[in-house]
């Protein structure tokens, strides 16, 4: 395929920052707002914002292809196969931008995105598939969605912009990506704020992604497995976590994933491919249709991580006790609570062998640490296998779209005792408006905590499995983590000092006042 693209002088600016960046795409959102709903429009922007990014990218590159062979137009070409990706000839920005006045501007947009998806097939096949930059029903009529898509392209266009490596990263393509990486991540968490419950179901905020990358501490060599994706920025904090461990092998690692929802699907492919992270990212329902396999058995990994939807209806009971992979073997959860169906086949699909240390993380509403019936038999049953690990209360109102309070279990295969961490976090934290957010130092209490397995006063408590046994298996957090203060002890004799001073003060005034009265004649 043709790779040719506009030759346009792009203009010499200052390195962007971050800051700048999310700005102008935070106002370029202005197009949609109001006219569009932002569980739409959020595709349109992100879906352009890539389109922008992997231009400038091509462009980048192609420049510093023709310099090093002395402008050699064709030379510089045949090396641009060779490139990661491929942008076919017309299919990048600047030719869209071009073409903003054509009366089938929605039209050349898809064309350009189904030409770049077909190039690319390994890393983007079905992407574009749920996007439709000319629909009449998302977009309006054609006079109005024209006008639309243009004023999107000039915001685009921006000459402030310049999403190439070279001017994000100082000549560093890898912190050009992180960037333009995390401005999607920008982008996605302020469409989440003003989302409401559908938030949820594509986005876990940033500090909770981080704090349970950190208690899993995926290694270099490691798989990684999120069932309940969203738009994949609980498994890029996995995926940082092991080149914060370890930088010589940030990339030693396999990524896997599987999302139900197709926008939100598509969503998660371009967000690992803006941040350069291999990943096989299925779209299916992962308890009913679970497609991460090898072979006819299911994939195995060291960690597996998510925020799956809480307490989710019609999950598909109706078919666990025929499940092919037997995942429910400990028991069905109930047909409209499917917290254990996700948690059951995250802890299925961890390696079974205690050394390959099999690990699970997952949000889960509280709830889950207590109910009974099924949802109790599988609870006992976890834990009289050994595997859960820790219990921890998260403060309020973090998550968009629900301001119940979550909790964290950690499971794991490979465990130095039978005791369980518990951990009240639920009062340490930032307040903010819509939502409360875990401060950084709260992160590295909670982190520390666990690691230490110790118990702290009015804050954590390690219980031996007799203890829990004696509970009943309830997993309620107060049972085990007093957070009781006791009043202060009250001194009475002050209090009844103090209480003689404010009486003989009172007698005073009152004395006073009879004497102005007698005076004025008033008595």
């Amino acid at each position: 395929a043709k790779t040719l693209m506009t030759q346009i002088p792009l203009p010499q600016t200052t390195p962007l920052t971050q800051d700048e960046i999310n700005g102008i795409l935070w106002r370029a959102c202005d197009t949609f707002r109001g006219t569009v709903d932002p569980a739409e429009y959020k595709n349109y922007i992100l879906v352009m914002l890539f389109v922008k990014y992997i231009s400038d990218v091509w462009r980048d590159h192609y420049d510093a292809l023709l310099a090093r062979y002395n402008g050699d137009e064709a030379r510089a070409q045949r090396m641009m196969r060779h490139e990661k990706f491929i942008l076919p000839e017309g299919c990048d920005f600047q030719h869209l931008y071009e073409q903003r006045n054509a009366p089938n501007l929605g039209e050349i947009i898809n064309k350009a995105l189904e030409a770049i998806e077909t190039a690319n097939k390994d890393k983007l096949e079905g992407v574009f598939r749920n996007i439709d930059f000319n629909s009449e029903a998302a977009l309006g009529r054609a006079r109005e969605r024209n006008e639309r898509l243009r004023n999107l392209l000039n915001d685009f266009s921006n000459p402030r912009l310049d999403l190439r490596p070279s001017n994000l990263g100082q000549g560093d393509p890898a912190s050009g990506r992180d960037v333009i990486g995390d401005a999607y991540e920008y982008l996605i968490g302020r469409f989440a704020a003003g989302a409401g419950k559908k938030a949820g179901e594509f986005y876990t905020p940033p500090e909770v992604s981080t704090l349970l990358a950190r208690l899993l501490a995926p290694q270099p060599g490691e798989r990684l497995c999120d069932p309940a994706m969203g738009s994949g920025s609980l498994a890029i904090k996995c995926v940082k976590q092991i080149a914060a461990n370890d930088p010589q092998r940030a990339n030693d690692y396999s990524l896997s994933g599987q999302e139900s929802n197709g926008s939100t699907w598509a969503l998660a492919k371009m967000n690992m491919f803006l941040h350069d992270i291999n990943a096989d990212v299925q779209w299916g329902d992962t308890l009913k249709y679970p497609t991460l396999l090898e072979g006819d058995v299911l994939r195995r990994y060291n960690v597996v991580v998510a925020n799956p939807p809480f307490s989710l209806d019609k999950w598909g009971a109706e078919g666990a006790e025929k499940d092919r992979f037997n995942r429910f073997w400990r028991g069905v959860p109930p047909k409209s609570v499917g917290d254990y169906a996700f948690i059951t086949h995250m802890i299925e699909v961890t390696f079974p062998d205690p050394h390959e240390n099999g690990r699970v993380g997952v949000i889960v509403p509280h709830g889950v640490l207590f109910r009974g019936g099924a949802e109790g038999a599988i609870r006992q049953s976890l834990i009289e296998e050994n595997l859960l690990d820790a219990v921890i209360g998260l403060p309020p109102n973090l998550f968009y779209g629900t301001g119940i309070p979550a909790a964290i279990l950690i499971f794991k295969r490979q465990r130095p005792d039978r005791r369980v961490v518990f951990i009240d976090a639920s009062r340490e934290f930032e307040a903010g408006t819509p939502q409360n957010r875990l401060r950084p130092e709260d992160i590295a209490r909670i982190v520390a905590t666990y690691q230490a397995r110790e118990a702290v006063d009015r804050y954590a408590y390690v219980a031996d499995f007799d203890e829990i046994a004696e509970n009943d298996f309830n997993l309620n957090i107060p049972r085990y983590v007093d957070t009781f203060e006791p009043e202060p002890d009250v001194d009475m004799a002050a209090v009844a000092a103090e209480i003689a001073a404010l009486d003989a003060e009172l007698a005073g005034v009152e004395a006073e006042m009879a004497g102005y009265l007698q005076t004025l004649d008033l008595e």
